[in-house]
């Protein structure tokens, strides 16, 4: 299991390897690696595809932060791309890899070559919101994730793939994903629902930049997207149709060819 210690923790990541432009896969909040599995599938024989786990999440190590901020995952980054020296590297993020790319490219330009932003936010946590996320923490905290796994599916994922009777297997697939979730992950929970603004840092942003979005999302709307791709010069902005929260695995076909042809028009 590739295990990379950076920044006082250890990260599990993913490395297809190959002379290709580099792309690293942030994750959001609840996955893992798999997020994007569909993609690298799909990428990997042109690009060197790296995916990681976040500190706290998936098979990487755990943490004993009472909250894991956003800007201890955005130096966990940079490490890790230091480290395994990918820059300038594509990044991908999506919702909490979302908010980690957008510091990479505000905060190390260096680094990047350019920005996808997959259902993200450059705003707070609305406040309408936070108690229902700090309720749901809190019981998975104390009485196991299975007991939220029913909640928490409308929030990642939109109306269309929940009620099509085809993706049955998909559902079944997302429901162990959430459940496999360690208990102690309100740590993470707690640095999404806490996040500060980082809208103003979006005019610093010089890479060429992809912002993506699921018409179905409730938990990043759509309006947050144009909002994120209004601020950043150049921006270009692709909306996802039946996809909620989690579109590269409810449209992976969908989000792979608007990946693909941004990257490709970068030349």
């Amino acid at each position: 299991m590739p295990m990379l210690r950076v920044n006082g923790t250890e990260l599990y990541y993913e490395d297809t390897g190959g002379r290709g432009p580099a792309i690293l896969f942030s994750h959001g909040l609840l996955w893992d690696t798999s997020l994007f599995a569909p993609q690298i599938a799909e990428l990997k024989s042109r690009y060197r595809c790296v995916a990681y786990d976040h500190r706290g999440q998936g098979q990487s190590a755990d943490s004993d932060l009472h909250t894991i901020d956003m800007d201890t995952l955005f130096a966990d980054a940079v490490a890790l791309i230091e480290a395994l020296d990918l820059k300038p590297v594509h990044v991908c993020g999506l919702s909490m890899g979302g908010f980690v790319a957008i510091r990479l490219g505000a905060r190390r330009p260096d680094l990047v070559r350019s920005l996808l932003l997959l259902e993200t936010s450059a705003d707070p946590e609305p406040s309408e919101n936070a108690p229902k996320y700090r309720l749901l923490s809190w019981i998975a905290r104390c009485f196991g994730i299975g007991l939220v796994v029913n909640a928490t599916m409308p929030i990642m994922f939109g109306k269309s793939v929940l009620s099509d009777p085809t993706r049955a297997a998909d559902r079944d697939a997302w429901r162990r994903q959430l459940r496999s979730n360690r208990r102690s992950l309100w740590r993470a929970a707690n640095g999404v629902i806490e996040r500060p603004s980082v809208y103003h840092e979006l005019s610093r942003i010089a890479a060429p930049t992809l912002v993506m979005v699921g018409e179905e999302d409730t938990a990043t709307v759509p309006a947050k997207a144009e909002r994120i791709a209004g601020a950043i010069a150049g921006a270009k902005l692709v909306r996802i149709l039946r996809a909620g929260h989690s579109v590269t695995v409810e449209q992976p076909r969908a989000v792979t060819h608007a990946i693909s042809g941004f990257l490709d028009g970068l030349g």
